[in-house]
């Protein structure tokens, strides 16, 4: 009985893994994907441990704390820039020297940050920073795949994913609790040597691979002109950002609309954070039923839970819950868009992969912008969430338009 056409497709460029794993192989596969969301974890950190320190960041290199928020942008933006650059530049070289060298940059990055003695030099830092963060996660989540069953690679990118959803539980308040008591630049150490740690255990697990030694810069561009991959970026970057323009103003809102005190903001965000291993845990089984309708499922789920999240903004507690939902769903689509990518990226699958978490940070800034704008203009801090669901249901509208476009192309 054929596949269904919404199903991963074969990745291209990947080794065939066996249909079945022998235990030895399966427990060596287990530490792999270990050492891979390691990476991960030192990276979900860093990205959102910044947002915990602004004030301490301001008063290290004497500036306003909306402008230590910049810091936060301009890790965004390395991002945005490193993800296209190191796929392109990077594609011929063997995935498990790649993914050491860029959690090596990423070290060097976070140290440089902890030595920033000026506001310049902690932006350029961050920014240097942000460079391997795309790159890493297209990179590992080809390696992951490559390593299981093709009915299984779902669960193994999701397994790498996982280490950003965990930091949000763990690491980025230890590391928050470490900036606030014994000094920023602590948590940017801390970050560095979790870096070292996954080249290290991506050196003792992940098993060594030949890079595509067929990539080419034309290739790999060529990667971005495709109507599927546009599509999917543009997917990504619209519908993902609804559950940051709710998560950016979280804390003003369950104050000053919920009535709660400050005091329980720390719940909440572990909260966001625990439907994230929740939602990447589910993401990875629903993604090998089926990539499209995950996201499908997580998209309109999360546009859903956005419009209830306005409606019982006021009643406190309340919106804990669906809080939890709205970021269950969010992960479901994330990961479901990653697998997306890497199979409709066809030969240029280093370019693919990484986009997306370039698209990801491209939807955080639009979420947060866009919330922000509507505050600004006295609409009160239960906007951002409707905002959200309109992002949500556009991010539907450019899904469906791809599907279509999809079947008409057989």
């Amino acid at each position: 009985m054929p596949a269904p056409a919404d199903r991963l497709q074969p990745l291209v460029t990947l080794t065939a893994p066996q249909p079945e794993l022998a235990p030895a192989r399966t427990r060596h596969v287990t530490l792999a994907l270990v050492a891979l969301a390691m990476g991960g974890f030192a990276i979900g950190t860093t990205e959102f441990v910044s947002m915990g320190l602004l004030p301490q960041l301001a008063r290290g290199v004497e500036v306003s704390i909306p402008s230590a928020g910049h810091a936060i942008s301009a890790y965004a933006l390395g991002v945005v820039v490193g993800a296209p650059t190191i796929a392109f530049l990077a594609a011929r070289l063997p995935r498990r020297s790649l993914l050491v060298g860029l959690m090596l940059a990423f070290a060097l990055g976070n140290a440089a940050s902890a030595l920033a003695t000026s506001y310049g030099a902690l932006l350029v830092a961050r920014f240097a920073a942000g460079l391997p963060h795309g790159a890493y996660f297209g990179v590992a989540s080809l390696v992951a795949a490559s390593m299981v069953p093709a009915a299984r690679r779902g669960r193994a990118v999701a397994s790498v994913m996982l280490g950003l959803s965990v930091a949000n539980v763990v690491g980025v308040p230890a590391a928050t609790w470490l900036g606030q008591n014994l000094g920023w630049r602590t948590a940017y150490w801390l970050v560095a040597v979790l870096g070292v740690v996954t080249v290290a255990l991506v050196l003792a697990y992940v098993p060594a691979s030949r890079g595509d030694s067929d990539a080419t810069w034309k290739r790999e561009l060529a990667a971005l002109k495709r109507p599927q991959v546009l599509l999917t970026l543009v997917a990504g970057a619209v519908g993902f950002g609804g559950m940051f323009a709710v998560y950016t103003y979280i804390v003003p809102t369950i104050t000053e609309v919920g009535g709660l005190p400050e005091a329980v903001a720390p719940v909440f965000l572990f909260v966001f954070g625990l439907g994230m291993v929740a939602g990447t845990w589910l993401a990875g089984r629903m993604a090998d039923w089926s990539v499209m309708r995950s996201m499908f499922i997580g998209g309109a789920g999360q546009g859903l839970l956005l419009l209830l999240f306005a409606l019982l903004a006021p009643a406190g507690w309340w919106t804990l819950p669906v809080l939890f939902g709205i970021t269950v769903t969010g992960s479901v689509l994330v990961v479901a868009l990653q697998l997306r990518l890497m199979s409709v990226a066809e030969e240029a699958q280093t370019m693919g992969a990484a986009m997306n978490h370039a698209s990801l940070n491209v939807a955080n800034a639009l979420g947060a912008w866009l919330g922000g704008l509507v505050i600004a203009a006295g609409w009160g801090y239960r906007a951002p969430a409707i905002v959200g669901a309109v992002l949500a249901g556009l991010g539907l509208l450019v899904l469906a338009w791809s599907a279509r476009l999809r079947h008409s192309h057989g």
